[in-house]
């Protein structure tokens, strides 16, 4: 009888103890956006997106590592199951639900063009707001300036990137447009004057042009958002993992509700991109 009793116990202390296991995950970010995400110097990935990742694991008792991929090729990665979730600062757009399943927001964010500063362009006001959601004719003539002023450039933009999609839409035919496949190798272009601009997450932007690499280009014209870069940024999850994707939730909503991602976007950014309520 107590040899029965425990064995039930045993039983019911391993039934226990598995279930309070950490459930392990791999999470896939390109490393070469900083500070959404970057390699650190110990060669491992570093950034607001790890950094939250790592939070939202710990809420939601998974076990996570983190895996380098280039941009270019990280929904198929994620859908073949290299890893389990993707964070890497990618906007949640009605294109991408087509093949992966989103999280809730973790951030925002916004894109802006940038130039060389030898090109004699007339200046914009880089402080104003251009939500492309809906474009009426105010809207309009913002766009209609931007790409007289763009018209003749050669401009670089990210791959497989929402800002590939507007730059395209935005100047058509009248620009040379060269998709790179890293945000590095654009950048590299520019500060050797093989681009004349580009246009990219604005924080991407914003490290590079603060380092020695960036001083021959500036800002140009308004800070872009909405259209297809869509609501914010989030966990990008394989279509059947609806479970992962509730989990995820919960935690970004924990982590919003208790100031974490607010903290966190102070941190690397140095002002909040904290989804608002």
């Amino acid at each position: 009888m107590k040899s029965s009793i425990l064995a039930i116990s045993m039983l019911l202390s391993m039934t226990i103890a598995a279930a309070a296991a950490p459930r392990p995950i791999a999470i896939g970010s390109e490393g070469a956006s900083p500070p959404w995400n970057q390699i650190g110097d110990d060669g491992k990935l570093a950034g607001f997106d790890i950094d939250v990742g790592k939070d939202l694991c710990r809420r939601a008792n998974l076990d996570c590592r983190f895996v380098a991929q280039d941009w270019d090729g990280i929904i198929p990665a994620l859908t073949v199951g290299k890893f389990d979730a993707i964070m890497c600062g990618m906007a949640i757009t009605e294109k991408r639900k087509k093949s992966i399943a989103f999280s809730r927001p973790y951030a925002g964010g916004f894109n802006q063009i940038v130039l060389r500063k030898e090109i004699k362009v007339p200046a914009l006001d880089t402080t104003a707001k251009l939500d492309l959601t809906e474009i009426d004719a105010s809207k309009q003539k913002t766009m209609d300036i931007l790409k007289q002023a763009l018209s003749g450039r050669t401009l670089g933009v990210l791959r497989s990137s929402n800002s590939e999609v507007v730059l395209k839409s935005l100047v058509g035919s009248d620009a040379t447009i060269r998709s790179y496949d890293s945000q590095d190798n654009l950048q590299l272009d520019l500060a050797a004057g093989r681009i004349d601009g580009g246009l990219a997450d604005y924080f991407t932007w914003k490290t590079f042009l603060d380092g020695p690499n960036g001083k021959e280009a500036a800002f140009f014209g308004p800070e872009l958002s909405g259209g297809p870069w869509g609501p914010g940024v989030g966990i990008g999850l394989r279509q059947s993992d609806a479970d992962l994707v509730a989990v995820f939730d919960k935690a970004i909503g924990e982590a919003q509700a208790d100031g974490t991602l607010s903290r966190l976007s102070l941190q690397w950014f140095g002002l909040d991109v904290s989804p608002q309520p």
